[in-house]
């Protein structure tokens, strides 16, 4: 089943300065997104108010018609490594089963049913072998697979990935973006906040582009036209022209 995501009119500040201002899309269930800027464009924030994770100031969010309240559990969030405790004593089985608990609720503990289907999803991810591991002694790209184990677990239909990339060995990221992939061949939505300009073209279908408003969004190749990347990037823009990233 494929789920539309719908934003409409969002907008978010922070001590009255705005971050977000007047945010309008619409993505349909099977695409895999990007959302891109430069830093402080909001692309974090986007992700986290269409979550209700922070204040939005005005502004819905609609899948399918309904409030995200409504269906919190098709929906799957990784958050920055950067804002995960490692050192919290859980080991990598147990991560991945609190993806369970949407489904068996919280008052349920997981049986072996939700044990396998972990195990599942960790050699998914590779990542079985590491079941007794505690989360800390992992390197950043096997941390990063155990996450995406954990919103597998879920099994939503939709995906937010907060800069899944960053700090990560080039194995894992490969290795995570196909599964990406897969989820969105099969109808799923995907939505990853992402920095890397030249890998746009070979991971998603189409692109957010940010700068605290939505500067253009669609398919790749209409969204990385120099017009809109000078608009976003300003100074920045002449790197990725150097790169040969801008049309």
């Amino acid at each position: 089943m494929t789920y539309q995501v719908e934003v409409r009119n969002l907008s978010v500040s922070y001590d009255g300065e705005n971050v977000l201002s007047t945010i309008n899309f619409n993505v349909d269930g099977g695409k895999l997104i990007g959302i891109i800027g430069p830093n402080g464009a909001g692309k974090s924030t986007l992700m986290k108010a269409i979550l209700e994770l922070i204040h939005r100031d005005h502004g819905e969010v609609l899948v399918d018609g309904k409030p995200m309240k409504d269906v919190r559990k098709k929906v799957a969030y990784v958050p920055q490594r950067a804002a995960i405790d490692w050192d919290f004593p859980i080991t990598v089985l147990k991560t991945v089963l609190l993806g369970t608990y949407p489904q068996v609720g919280i008052f349920r503990r997981p049986g072996k049913s939700e044990k396998r289907w972990a195990l599942e999803c960790l050699q998914k991810v590779g990542m079985d072998q590491f079941a007794n591991r505690q989360i800390g002694e992992l390197s950043g790209g096997q941390q990063q697979r155990v996450f995406l184990a954990r919103a597998l677990a879920q099994k939503a239909n939709i995906f937010f990935l907060d800069e899944p990339f960053v700090g990560i060995d080039v194995t894992s990221e490969a290795l995570i973006i196909g599964i990406l992939k897969e989820l969105r061949d099969g109808g799923d939505s995907v939505f990853v906040v992402h920095h890397d300009l030249s890998k746009v073209e070979d991971y998603f279908d189409e692109l957010l582009l940010l700068n605290k408003e939505l500067i253009a969004f669609g398919p790749v190749a209409r969204v990385m036209q120099s017009e809109y990347l000078r608009t976003a990037y300003h100074s920045q823009y002449g790197v990725w022209d150097a790169l040969g990233v801008v049309r």
